[in-house]
């Protein structure tokens, strides 16, 4: 999701360096991969396309923090209050609608 960073710190010979990988553009996806001894970082399309990637030996990285985006659930839940974060009804019980007769 457009948002979601990946920050890699690496061991550079006595200094650190740090590289960010963010997914810059909605729909697009950011994922960790651990093979063969290297960690790849690679921005990804909706349908699975690399746009992006970048690779480092495993042995010299120190950290890989993944920092997700804020989802629309927790801006939804700001809006509407405590509610729908709970799954509390909306509205109070005297102003509820009384419930449909069926017809015979």
């Amino acid at each position: 999701m457009r948002g979601d960073t990946v920050e890699i710190v690496v061991d550079a010979g006595g200094e650190t360096k740090t590289y960010e990988v963010s997914a810059t553009r909605a729909g697009r996806r950011v994922e960790v991969v651990n093979r063969r001894g290297m960690i790849e970082v690679s921005e990804l399309t909706r349908g699975g396309t690399a746009v992006r990637t970048a690779r480092f030996m495993a042995s010299r990285v120190i950290a890989l923090v993944e920092h997700p985006a804020p989802r629309r659930a927790a801006a939804a839940e700001e809006r509407t209050g405590r509610a729908a974060a709970t799954g509390e009804r909306a509205i109070p019980a005297d102003r509820e609608r009384p419930a449909r007769r069926e017809a015979v």
